[in-house]
């Protein structure tokens, strides 16, 4: 117990230490060429806070909730090598019902309609 009390003593004082060195040692001179935007070398035409389309964002979470469940049933062939394979087959077939569903109910709600 002590050896762990120590290790993590002496992690907390690095992390402390890297922080307050990294918030005090930069030196900052920002001017106004740092401050601009920059846009492909040439001054900007308009603002730089366009508003986002929330569509956009949806897709994106739908992206990386489905790459997610691609990451998690990747090892499903060698669940079959396991003392109870019917059980990680029930958890994956219980994950993919319950995606489908989600992505049903999205798309009945017209969440992935781009035109109206």
């Amino acid at each position: 117990m002590n050896l762990i009390m120590t290790i993590l003593t002496i992690t907390a004082a690095l992390s402390l230490i890297l922080a307050t060195v990294s918030f005090w040692l930069p030196q900052m001179n920002p001017d106004a060429e740092k401050l601009s935007p920059y846009e492909c070398g040439f001054d900007p035409l308009g603002s730089a806070r366009l508003p986002f389309s929330l569509r956009f964002f949806l897709v994106a979470i739908l992206f990386l909730l489905f790459d997610l469940e691609i990451a998690l049933l990747l090892p499903l062939p060698w669940g079959d090598q396991l003392n109870n394979p019917t059980g990680t087959f029930f958890w994956a077939t219980t994950v993919l019902i319950l995606l489908t569903l989600g992505l049903i109910y999205e798309w009945t709600q017209g969440g992935l309609e781009w035109a109206e």
